[in-house]
């Protein structure tokens, strides 16, 4: 409801929401935030009232992802606050924050019937597969040409024919903060600190010390990572720069074709600021893409295996039937955990005697 007042509130005033470059977009959007908002209200009202059906989940997850939509550029709003003077529209930033809230409160209501039952089995920490790890290594691998760029600047010296006083009087124009500044006089850039952050994240996506804390986490070690902790930062920066990074390849292969033109910008030439965002770009779409691979495995590889509290009968069966014991791990480590809560309540069970299994040595 608080999207729907806000969305209907700037269609009224004509406040623009989105904003291409310095060129203010149609104020007619509103009028899409405020629907989509009253939409997932409508929702969440009728799963209030006739439970999670699956009709609604399929709403749910719907509008879960228009509002994903809606939240691109949240991340890049977060950086500018950092690092900048201020956001280029305090509107826009407060769609997007408003938005990424009512993804992450959307996909908690559609995942709301399938929370894990308390007899369910902890995952132990894994490393993803191979062909996993392989995308964080290029997810990586993505940034180093990037870092060399910006590192090159910081320290003073030329690339695409733009020297490091050059890009500082840049940054300076441009209204970069002091901590941008200070950075850069002590030659290190912020974006080479926030690559080497998310070459963090993708490798704790992708490791066991992603899931456990590691003895380096000092008084947290041993302990287990919460999943939202690195989720989080993943599914924001996998929704933000991997499609700002791969449209923006397919932008600089159709200029470098010839097809449309690029701006030159703040550089010497067309040639040059080409250059600079092909680096750019490929590190953003590479990096963002094998974001998505990793957070997917995170999220399958932590998941907490389901199962369902036996009943008298249940447990009669799986003493009786040799099959329950042949059957897939997952069953058997399931029925392991739940039985092993009904004998703490019915020790007499315990006692009873257990068939001899089929080809089983003893």
């Amino acid at each position: 409801m608080v999207y729907a007042g806000f969305g209907l509130a700037c269609a009224l005033s004509g406040t623009p929401l989105l904003y291409l470059g310095s060129d203010p977009g149609p104020s007619a959007l509103g009028w899409g935030v405020a629907g989509g908002g009253a939409l997932a209200a409508l929702a969440c009202g009728a799963v209030a009232r006739y439970g999670l059906q699956s009709a609604l989940r399929v709403l749910l997850w719907v509008v879960c992802a228009l509002a994903g939509m809606a939240a691109f550029g949240l991340l890049m709003d977060v950086i500018t606050l950092v690092f900048g003077q201020g956001v280029d529209s305090g509107v826009a930033a407060a769609n997007h924050a408003l938005a990424a809230a009512g993804v992450l409160l959307l996909a908690a209501t559609a995942r709301s019937a399938r929370r894990t039952p308390a007899a369910a089995v902890v995952r132990a920490p894994s490393a993803a597969s191979g062909p996993v790890q392989l995308a964080a290594c290029a997810g990586t691998a993505a940034f180093l040409p990037y870092a060399a760029m910006k590192l090159i600047w910081a320290s003073g010296g030329t690339f695409a024919g733009m020297t490091g006083e050059e890009m500082l009087a840049v940054s300076k124009r441009n209204g970069a903060s002091g901590i941008w500044l200070t950075l850069e006089s002590w030659g290190l850039d912020g974006t080479v600190l926030l690559a080497a952050l998310g070459a963090f994240l993708l490798w704790g996506l992708v490791r066991p010390w992603g899931q456990v804390f590691p003895r380096w986490a000092l008084w947290l070690r041993g302990r287990r990572v919460p999943r939202w902790l690195p989720l989080a930062p993943a599914l924001i920066g996998a929704a933000t720069l991997a499609p700002y990074g791969v449209f923006g390849v397919g932008y600089v292969a159709l200029a470098t074709a010839g097809v449309v033109t690029m701006r030159r910008g703040d550089f010497h030439s067309s040639s040059d600021a080409l250059l600079v965002a092909w680096i750019g770009m490929t590190a953003f779409a590479v990096y963002g893409i094998a974001l998505i691979v990793a957070a997917r495995s995170y999220w399958l590889r932590t998941h907490p295996p389901t199962g369902r509290v036996l009943t008298q009968s249940d447990h009669s069966r799986s003493v009786d039937s040799p099959s329950t014991a042949t059957g897939r791990p997952w069953e058997v480590t399931a029925v392991c955990g739940v039985t092993s809560a009904f004998h703490q309540e019915h020790p007499d069970a315990l006692c009873q005697e257990v068939p001899r299994l089929p080809n089983s040595p003893t």
